[in-house]
């Protein structure tokens, strides 16, 4: 599974006001750490970003970038991901994780068998949720709760999925 080199931690939502200032949807705990870790870089890596005096707004923050003076400048990042190295994240206790460590893990029933892969982990407002990828193609959505993940093993590189009754049945009332 390894460890992704890069991590998104937002997205330029569009321009704020005449100065170049930008919304930014951010995807970490606290909104304003989006500019926290230093200079963040776009999806290539080719473009650098330097976020200046981020404020909480409704959905994101509000922020200038360096070297943005006005909104036509600012309005053609709408859209850019923003990214930031793995080494400048702070390191995490045992039992933390950051969300894009899970894309790719196994998810192993109690048992030990592999019943498939973590695509995505979507938050829709109600709780965060996996979608997982098992071996024949189809999807599987499975709330992401301690009862329903109890085990994340970031070293062997899987989670341990007790699911909830039913997600499992191939419909003959028979769990796979």
């Amino acid at each position: 599974m390894g460890a992704p080199r890069r991590l998104c931690l937002g997205v330029i939502a569009g321009a704020r006001g005449i100065h170049g200032e930008v919304r930014v949807r951010t995807f970490t705990e606290r909104e304003e750490d989006v500019a926290a870790y230093g200079p963040l870089t776009d999806e290539t890596g080719g473009r650098s970003f330097t976020l200046m005096d981020p404020r909480p707004i409704r959905g994101g923050i509000a922020a200038r970038v360096e070297g943005i003076e006005d909104r036509t400048a600012a309005e053609a990042l709408k859209g850019t991901r923003l990214y930031i190295a793995r080494e400048a994240l702070p390191d995490l206790e045992d039992d933390e994780f950051y969300h894009a460590d899970l894309m790719g893990a196994r998810v192993m029933s109690p048992g030990g068998e592999e019943v498939g892969r973590v695509m995505a982990l979507h938050d829709f407002g109600a709780g965060d949720v996996l979608e997982i990828e098992r071996a024949d193609g189809s999807l599987l959505v499975a709330p992401f709760t301690r009862e329903t993940v109890p085990e994340i093993d970031m070293d062997k590189g899987h989670i341990v999925l007790i699911p909830p009754p039913g997600l499992l049945d191939d419909g003959d009332g028979e769990e796979n």
